[in-house]
């Protein structure tokens, strides 16, 4: 090898040294800190939000129990307890617990849909929830009220109500089902609740005199 070969190499040496000298610094990368921060106070947030839904959802509930049983109360111990019933109906203690139970099922059905992401699926189920609620708002009064006020044609407008109900229900579970099945299988034992207090409905209509 001669001495102009090894002289000719040196100026790409040092080039490339320079070059790689002269190159900026890689950026920096943020630390897990900042990473994290932002979505930490999203979440927290967000649980906030969570947590005021499921409390509004079960407020909903609760006034709709409270309206039936301004009508249910005095009715109970009035025609209601006069009137002939099924050998299947229940001792009147068992509706109030059962109740709670399901609307707090009810409840907790309706939040776990509505804490999936927004979509069509979401937003029906959540329309065909309010309708079935407003139906069962609706139904305690009816049966309640025009049966004292009315007898048998007052039951049976109320029969007609609820059998509009058991579908209702049943449409919610079908919608419900398409955004979580938890949600779905939390509202299978109110629909049976429904069907049993529609053959008791049906059952105290064809009894009245």
């Amino acid at each position: 090898m001669t001495t102009e070969s090894i002289d000719g190499n040196a100026p790409a040496a040092r080039s490339a040294y320079v070059s790689a000298a002269s190159a900026p610094p890689p950026p920096m990368r943020p630390t897990a800190a900042l990473v994290t921060g932002a979505p930490v106070a999203t979440t927290a947030r967000r649980g906030v939000r969570s947590a005021f839904a499921l409390l509004a959802l079960l407020s909903i509930a609760a006034l709709v129990a409270a309206f039936g049983s301004m009508f249910s109360s005095a009715a109970i111990d009035g025609w209601y307890a006069a009137a002939a019933k099924p050998m299947w109906n229940p001792p009147n203690s068992v509706f109030g617990p059962v109740w709670t139970v399901l609307y707090t099922a009810m409840s907790v059905a309706a939040w776990l849909v509505w804490r999936r992401p927004d979509s069509e699926a979401r937003s029906r189920a959540l329309r065909i929830y309010i309708t079935q609620l407003a139906i069962n708002a609706v139904w305690t009064p009816a049966f309640f009220g025009l049966g004292a006020a009315l007898g048998a044609p007052g039951l049976w407008v109320a029969l007609v109500i609820i059998v509009i109900l058991d579908f209702v229900i049943l449409a919610t579970i079908i919608r419900f089902g398409d955004v979580s099945r938890t949600a779905a299988a939390l509202l299978v034992p109110y629909w049976f609740w429904a069907l049993f207090a529609t053959t008791l409905n049906a059952a105290i209509a064809v009894l009245a005199r």
